[in-house]
């Protein structure tokens, strides 16, 4: 719900993707999850954001 609300909000083209493949997460060298990956970046990791810091990192 949350993520479908963050995309909503943006007003942007977002694909979104959950990855639990722990290999995948181990090639973005994520130690702490949740993390939040933009364009191959890692922008955020260890930490439940809510909607407004989500949409900080998309704008």
């Amino acid at each position: 719900m949350l993520r479908k609300q963050t995309i909503a909000k943006s007003g942007k083209f977002v694909q979104l993707e959950k990855v639990d493949d722990i290999m995948k997460i181990m090639e973005y060298q994520v130690v702490s999850t949740p993390a939040l990956v933009i364009d191959g970046k890692v922008v955020s990791s260890g930490k439940v954001l809510n909607v407004d810091e989500v949409l900080g990192f998309i704008n």
